[in-house]
């Protein structure tokens, strides 16, 4: 014991130095081990999901995923007899790659090849420094762990920059609106001083009005201007294909679109297929009449691939195009990419003939006579309509031969014509009547349903393997009736099973609903022309770009 006191006694009689000495020793190896662990955390920065665009890779085995953002939830429940927006991971593989090719189509259309356009991308975002933002992240452990082995002590200045491109930077931003999208879903409704949406006839009205009011302060669409009239930048704007003319001259002058390309969300393709078909078509070819149609339309998309890098970029997932014409769909097989990949705004929305609904979108066909809306619009009070149901037109297609056959000139207030008398009203007739039916002809649109719900009739959709428009945010079976084709022999029970309080709801709701059909020259919000533009917008948040 005496001895243990006598080194005690010694060792505090030590000079101040060794003391000094004895207590850095274990500091500095406690400081050296919270280092290491201070720099494992430190990458949290690039691995959380905080910064989504750490995410986004170099395009290798293909060329863009879809973010699951699985806004069905947010703006429509599941339910049977319709079809919903899914959302669902869409990837354009290597396999699909290879059977463009094969389908004779230049996937990469410049003369450059991939690996050339992936390195002039790289020097063009260098040389928009002051439009990329950047970001302050530590550098690496072997870095670090060397300048302490040699310094003993953590640098002060270690860190370098990051910068993130226009591609990444807006892909960043998509992913607030999502987020915001999602958070609607149960939240309170946000100030509109025009319009808010409420009740039965929207799936989730929150989330409908947050998505609407995003794309009103993000959307930006570039629209090329290569092409001529009257195929490109031109359409009709006064038969049964007017949609085509007046989206396609609003949308040129409109505060939606930029002409700064490379902060653009979704890029459009300005061509209308009744031009092509008007101006191109030869009723005297029979074998190859598709040929020349489809060259015209590859031929413009071979053209803006090689001017410009966007295409390639996605394979055309972020483009859109938009067609009333019943040919639509067939003719934009005429670049595969554009056919699988593309947002497609058809008024032709078959899903049996390759349309998806969860990345094309169902338009209204509408006809303007003469271009005008002038007495389009209003009808009576379901207590001064005496017929139940209305219908009128030729034996188009295999639906309407079936109900001409089961209830024409069968009884009083069931009026089903093949062809009205000279002197009977087509839209006063609609205006007399409850239900007015709209069948599939030899294709499935039809103006029918938007002339219903302008005069306040109630439509009655008998259509196979059709999506509605609007569908995603729209509850078609609150303000419509949804009958198959093999319930028409019972179409009068069907009708009037629904009680005189559902039918007048069902009207009510369809007035509603009309502000989202009308055609305003100047158009204004929450109309037809915005409607179209707010589903382009759904399915751009359907998917996540990474780029070249």
């Amino acid at each position: 014991m005496e001895g243990c006191k006598k080194k005690m006694r010694s060792w505090w009689m030590t000079s101040p130095s060794t003391i000094l000495l004895g207590f850095m020793v274990p500091l500095i190896v406690v400081s050296g081990l919270v280092a290491l662990v201070g720099l494992s955390s430190s990458n949290w920065l690039l691995n959380s999901n905080y910064y989504p665009w750490m995410k986004s890779s170099i395009f290798s085995s293909a060329p863009f995923s879809a973010y699951n953002l699985n806004l069905s939830a947010a703006m429509s429940p599941p339910m049977d007899g319709r079809v919903r927006l899914d959302f669902r991971r869409r990837v354009v593989g290597s396999g699909e790659r290879e059977e463009a090719r094969s389908d004779d189509y230049g996937l990469n259309c410049s003369t450059a090849p991939p690996l050339a356009i992936e390195a002039r991308e790289s020097t063009q975002e260098e040389s928009v420094e002051n439009k990329e933002k950047i970001f302050i992240i530590p550098t690496n452990r072997s870095h670090l762990l060397s300048s302490f082995n040699e310094t003993h002590a953590l640098p002060l200045s270690s860190r370098i920059k990051r910068k993130f491109n226009n591609l990444e930077i807006l892909e960043a931003k998509l992913q607030r609106v999502r987020a915001a999208i999602r958070d609607a879903k149960n939240g309170n409704q946000m100030h509109d001083p025009d319009y808010i949406p409420t009740g039965p006839i929207y799936w989730n009205p929150n989330a409908f009005h947050r998505s609407y009011l995003e794309m009103e302060k993000q959307l930006k669409v570039f629209v090329y201007e290569e092409g001529e009239h009257p195929i490109f930048h031109n359409g009709p704007c006064g038969s049964i294909y007017s949609v085509e003319g007046y989206f396609i001259h609003n949308l040129e002058i409109s505060n939606f679109r930029t002409r700064d390309s490379e902060n653009a969300q979704i890029y459009f393709l300005p061509f209308s297929v009744t031009s092509i078909v008007h101006f191109i078509y030869d009723k005297n070819v029979i074998k190859h009449r598709w040929r020349p149609m489809k060259q015209t339309v590859k031929d413009y998309v071979d053209l803006l691939a090689e001017k410009y890098r966007y295409w390639n970029r996605s394979l055309g997932a972020d483009h859109f195009m938009l067609s009333c014409h019943d040919w639509g769909p067939e003719i934009s097989k005429s670049v595969p990419e554009l056919f699988k990949n593309s947002i497609r705004a058809l008024c032709n929305a078959n899903t049996s003939e390759g349309f998806e609904p969860s990345k094309d979108v169902s338009i209204p066909e509408i006809n303007l006579p003469g271009g005008r809306m002038n007495g389009l619009i209003g009808g009576p009070s379901p207590s001064r309509r005496p017929f139940l149901v209305f219908f009128a037109g030729g034996l188009h297609g295999p639906i309407r031969p079936i109900l001409l056959e089961h209830w024409e000139n069968k009884e009083d207030d069931v009026q089903i014509h093949k062809y009205l008398p000279k002197d009977v009203s087509y839209s006063a007739m609609m205006r007399k009547s409850k239900y007015c039916i709209c069948p599939s002809g030899y294709e499935v649109a039809s103006p029918r349903m938007v002339e219903a719900l302008y005069t306040g009739c109630v439509p009655v959709l008998i259509k196979d393997h059709y999506v509605p428009p609007f569908s995603d945010v729209l509850n078609w079976k609150s303000f419509a009736v949804v009958i198959p084709k093999e319930e028409i022999p019972n179409l009068k029970k069907i009708l009037t099973a629904i009680s005189t309080r559902q039918y007048i709801r069902m009207q009510r709701r369809g007035k509603l609903v009309r502000r989202h059909f009308e055609v305003n020259f100047t158009p204004k919000r929450y109309d037809v022309f915005h409607m179209i533009l707010h589903s382009v917008w759904l399915r751009r948040l359907n998917i996540r770009l990474h780029g070249l």
